[in-house]
């Protein structure tokens, strides 16, 4: 007896459409495109409003290719000898390059653009479902996705923020300050566990540094922020720039 993936795999929104959103014609193929695209545009959405790299168009594209990429494996596997998905898996590859194109490092030994890399992908994957003609996957999956994007950095804000361990951009005025600087880390309760010097700010006339600090007092660690501490730092006078780095 030979069994339908229909029946393998139960969609409740599939079977709620109808027969035609399972089947591979104009119709489900309209839909699962516009869906795709849909979804697509509203993750886009969010991280362009954030003034991120990768914005409304890059997430559309990625969904659609991957979409389109799906239907077709699906077309040829029904109607030739393929038995592979060789599109879909192409595409995988491909957004994959494509993301990690996304990832930045500047100058202040910050790696950028993690995020928005891991959500074109995860945006791909989600055209994927939907080329498939998993509808509810597809929709339990974006607003997963979306509830990620969108609420999760304010709680991994305050986790970092409470955290012991933090670290921080800092340019002195003069690379003679260091010491001065060093001193006053501990004094406050504060632990520096490395010191690394910014050679991309030579010739500024800036000393520079990325400096790794633990927060040792029990009183700091009860009481204070880490932007708390950066800004009572801020105050020193041979301080010329200072921050929390992501």
């Amino acid at each position: 007896m030979v069994i339908s993936m229909n029946e393998i795999i139960y969609d409740p929104l599939a079977r709620w459409l109808g027969d035609w959103a399972s089947d591979i014609g104009i119709g489900s193929v309209c839909l699962r495109l516009m869906i795709a695209v849909l979804l697509a545009a509203v993750i886009g959405c969010e991280r362009a409003s954030k003034r991120h790299s990768a914005g409304l168009r890059t997430f559309i594209l990625v969904s659609f290719s991957s979409a389109l990429a799906m239907l077709l494996d699906l077309f040829l596997m029904q109607e030739t000898s393929v038995k592979f998905p060789f599109l879909s898996a192409a595409s995988v590859i491909s957004i994959a390059m494509l993301s990690g194109n996304s990832i930045l490092f500047s100058s202040r030994n910050q790696i950028k653009g993690l995020t928005t890399s891991a959500g074109l992908w995860s945006c791909g994957i989600i055209g994927l479902t939907a080329g498939a003609g998993f509808y509810t996957v597809t929709l339990i999956s974006f607003l997963l996705l979306l509830c990620i994007l969108t609420y999760l950095p304010a709680v991994e804000t305050y986790l970092k923020n409470r955290s012991n361990h933090f670290e921080i951009h800092l340019e002195l005025k003069s690379r003679e300050n260091l010491q001065d600087f060093v001193t006053t880390i501990r004094r406050l309760g504060l632990r520096i566990d490395d010191i690394e010097s910014n050679s991309a700010y030579l010739g500024s006339g800036l000393s520079v540094y990325s400096v790794t600090i633990t927060i040792a007092s029990q009183e700091l660690k009860k009481y204070k922020t880490h932007s708390e501490i950066i800004e009572a730092l801020r105050s020193l006078d041979y301080i010329y720039h200072i921050e929390e780095m992501n």
